[in-house]
């Protein structure tokens, strides 16, 4: 008889494998655009869902929560939208900050509060401004180019020394995982029972030449669908090629 495999129970969303929505309950953004001025940080918060600390932030009769900048402190000054000299912490047009600025949690576009860089200890630097557009490193050494009108963080962001400790015991990586609703540990799928995984048990593990087989169907229902989704071919080309 079989059985509700682990992508599908996870899918189904019982009390096992649901978020702990508490953890996730502060959501970071930065004020609506035209709002600007001088805002205050009324506190610095530890978030089980986020990484790094996040600072509340008080701008006229708008609160909201960023990545806290390192150094940043309660009751810190900050500027939105108009700081001639660039301090850390202030939040900024990347058409405003001088080039060779550190900077976090940068609009992917005008106004969605910040996707990129949020991550503890995580920043990126101003390389190079043309018309309309800035060139940022990002941290993975690679260039990535942003309209002027995004804003982002100056600073780095608090939180760098979170990997120096070693997590000595793998049930205190379990309780990490868990107030970030992720499944820890993860097996590989050929490691588990055939009845648990479609790739289970093993068998099959010469995926090129028919046994288990590497790409499922385009209409195959969660837990089937596994592997190579949709590809076009799998394998090694034919005269040694790679």
């Amino acid at each position: 008889m079989g059985k509700t495999i682990i992508q599908q129970a996870r899918g189904h969303g019982s009390l096992t494998y649901r978020v702990r929505r508490k953890a996730f309950s502060y959501q970071i953004g930065y004020p609506k655009q035209g709002i600007s001025g001088e805002g205050e940080v009324l506190k610095l918060i530890h978030s089980g869902g986020h990484s790094s600390p996040l600072a509340k932030i008080k701008l006229g009769n708008e609160v909201f929560y960023n990545p806290s900048a390192q150094g940043l402190y309660e009751g810190q000054k900050i500027l939105v939208d108009n700081d001639p000299e660039a301090k850390t912490g202030s939040i900024l047009k990347l058409k405003d900050i001088p080039t060779k600025s550190q900077v976090f949690n940068i609009e992917s576009r005008s106004g969605d509060g910040g996707r990129f860089i949020r991550t503890a200890g995580g920043s990126a630097m101003v390389t190079k401004k043309d018309f309309g557009s800035v060139t940022i490193l990002m941290p993975s050494k690679q260039e990535k180019t942003f309209n002027d009108e995004c804003r982002a963080t100056i600073g780095v962001i608090a939180g760098s020394g979170r990997k120096d400790k070693p997590v000595l015991k793998a049930g205190k990586m379990f309780y990490i995982k868990r107030t970030k609703s992720k499944l820890w540990p993860r097996t590989s799928a050929v490691k588990v029972n055939a009845i648990d995984h479609p790739f289970g048990s093993g068998r099959g593990k010469n995926l090129a030449h028919g046994g288990l087989g590497k790409i499922p169907k385009r209409n195959a229902p969660p837990g089937a669908n596994v592997g190579s989704i949709r590809a076009r071919r799998t394998g090694v080309k034919k005269g040694g090629g790679k």
